[in-house]
């Protein structure tokens, strides 16, 4: 048997982006990524104008908890619609409305007339608006990808894509802001929806049929609760994610207090901090998109937790720029393994018809939990000071894997079975291609 090393290097860069083979997925990678950038330059201008504003790290993690908390209470109810609906027109009415609230933040700065309870309103406003997006979007990549056994590679691209505008928006928005202010990071921001709604529109999609409603939309509700807490791996996905979003997303929040108040920066600094962490994501979504099972992941997840944490452990004691960057690389990846190896197994486990409830779990434990971190960070750092909390931070993300990594054999026994059933063991894929050579028969020349 040929050594897969022995491939072309072509070849395995196909094999990376594979799932870009699918017309409709295309058009949405380009379109998203463009948006993408837009949006972490207004995350990272909206982070600097609060804080430039206030001087107050505890508005800071409230504005945060005004754009995430809408994530964790509206959750559920996004499920249904993304199961009931055709996700593909929620996805276009998300993206426009996203674009009228950049907009109209942008004229605020521009003009000079933005206040503290402005940015809170537009901040809450697009949390109600991420709630319905997340899930259709989570969702909707099963309508562009119909081969599933492209859909790792389609999620872990999807991570590649997200951290690859986290890369270049915090380095472009850090360049601007320095030159002439915030407003004009909004401003591209709202231009660069353009990109993905131009891609929505489009799409060659199958008609959108309705599915059969058996149940009112609280008895789906607890249907998919019970669905997705009474399976065990399931429910232990979502709880490392929202341990995850709980005690390491806040860092997040804190960039700005670090790189002004703990390394003497601007929003330069801020800026190289943020591309770093995106540098060290961007590398963990491209080894997951070289992968091409999901088999594996369990022990990738514990691992990468045990990473995030010592990247903010050692991000805490950083005192100068570089050493800063090259841990929170450390941490950026740990983070993106962690988090993306979540999304597959849970993308790969779940039933089609459950999908986009699961997935508004999946968003309200990892945007849902963040708001609740963020505020308590920012109260623990306004206290103690920012190094300690960040300390405290990266302890907490490695001890709270501890239990998931115990009950791993067990989970792993349970998800065996799905595996067998969609032909995604090596042994039983090994098997249907032998079984397939003997059944096919020989060639007549």
């Amino acid at each position: 048997m040929a050594d897969s090393t022995s491939k072309p290097v072509s070849s395995r860069l196909g094999d990376m982006f594979r799932a870009l083979r699918h017309y409709n997925y295309r058009l949405f990678f380009i379109g998203q990524g463009i948006s993408l950038i837009g949006t972490w330059m207004q995350q990272l201008a909206m982070s600097w104008l609060v804080y430039r504003l206030t001087d107050s790290v505890l508005l800071l993690g409230a504005v945060n908890f005004a754009a995430q908390m809408p994530s964790f209470l509206l959750g559920p109810v996004a499920g249904v619609i993304s199961d009931r609906f055709s996700r593909h027109k929620v996805l276009l009415v998300t993206q426009a409305l996203s674009m009228l609230q950049a907009g109209t933040l942008a004229a605020l700065v521009l003009t000079d007339h933005v206040t503290i309870p402005a940015i809170m309103v537009l901040s809450a406003l697009l949390g109600v608006i991420n709630a319905f997006d997340i899930s259709a979007r989570q969702s909707f990549v099963v309508e562009m990808v119909e081969n599933r056994e492209d859909m790792s590679n389609a999620i872990a691209l999807n991570s590649s894509m997200f951290n690859g505008a986290r890369l270049v928006g915090p380095f472009i928005a850090g360049i601007v802001i320095a030159a002439v202010g915030e407003g004009l990071c909004f401003l591209f921001n709202a231009i660069s929806y353009l990109a993905v709604i131009a891609s929505l529109l489009a799409m060659r999609l199958k008609p959108f049929v309705r599915p059969t409603v058996e149940h009112r939309v609280w008895e789906s509700l607890r249907e998919g609760v019970s669905y997705a807490f009474g399976f065990p791996p399931i429910r232990a996905l979502l709880l490392v994610i929202a341990m995850l979003s709980l005690f390491g997303m806040p860092f997040s929040v804190l960039m700005p207090v670090f790189a002004r108040d703990v390394l003497g920066g601007t929003a330069n600094t801020l800026g190289l901090i943020m591309g770093a962490s995106g540098v060290g994501a961007l590398t963990g979504a491209m080894y997951l998109a070289s992968r091409k099972t999901v088999v594996g992941l369990g022990k990738i997840i514990v691992g990468a937790a045990f990473l995030f944490g010592l990247g903010l452990v050692l991000f805490s004691f950083a005192r100068n720029l570089p050493l800063a960057m090259f841990c929170i690389f450390l941490a950026g990846l740990g983070m993106m393994l962690q988090m993306a190896s979540c999304n597959t197994v849970l993308q790969t486990i779940v039933d089609e018809d459950k999908r986009g409830r699961v997935m508004s779990f999946y968003s309200m434990a990892f945007m849902g939990m963040a708001p609740f971190g963020s505020i308590l960070a920012s109260w623990v750092a306004e206290h103690v000071g920012v190094t300690y909390t960040l300390l405290g931070c990266g302890i907490l993300c490695a001890l709270s894997i501890i239990p998931f990594a115990i009950q791993l054999p067990v989970l792993q026994r349970m998800v065996r079975p799905i595996y067998r059933r969609l032909g995604i063991l090596p042994e039983i894929a090994t098997g249907l291609r032998a079984a397939s050579v003997l059944t096919t028969p020989p060639r007549q020349d």
